[in-house]
């Protein structure tokens, strides 16, 4: 491989994991951020990325706006990106380091899935967590008094992100 081709490859991934992290990204951008979601590489490398989350309307999440990171693993699509919120999120499904118990980044794995897909359920996450298996008690526990749980979280954000998300 000449450098340029090593370069456009993402600094040492294989050509197939580029061709199709290459092929996501496309479609990413000709979605144009349409369903509350994008992503791009983050920095040389196409095996790690940034994406920005959209709160769901008519949830608590409602026009907030999340980070979160993705690693790629020399073996995708066959096994599912590392996903975590890098900016703080009180949620049942999400703990204090940002990981997400959601089945479908571990056990419901399918290669047929998407960078697309994944952002799709986790931003459907947001607004419908499964509380039979919470990452956060405290958030599973004030979720069904939405009141309680708006109040909770709006303190944690305040407290974990300076103010704002």
């Amino acid at each position: 491989q000449s450098s340029s081709q090593q370069r456009m490859s993402g600094s040492g991934i294989s050509d197939s994991l580029s061709r199709r992290l290459q092929k996501e990204l496309l479609e990413l951008m000709s979605c144009g951020g349409d369903a509350g979601a994008t992503a791009f590489p983050d920095g040389e490398s196409l095996a790690k990325w940034t994406a920005t989350l959209r709160g769901p309307d008519d949830s608590p999440y409602e026009g907030d706006v999340y980070k979160l990171s993705l690693e790629f693993p020399a073996d995708y699509p066959f096994r599912g990106p590392a996903v975590r919120f890098t900016t703080p999120c009180f949620h049942p499904n999400v703990d204090q380091l940002g990981n997400i118990c959601l089945d479908i980044l571990r056990e419901k794995w399918s290669a047929l899935y998407t960078v697309r897909t994944v952002l799709l359920s986790v931003r459907a996450l947001l607004a419908e967590p499964n509380n039979s298996s919470p990452l956060n008690a405290l958030a599973a526990a004030q979720w069904p008094n939405r009141a309680e749980f708006a109040r909770t979280k709006r303190s944690f954000q305040d407290k974990h992100s300076g103010g704002g998300v």
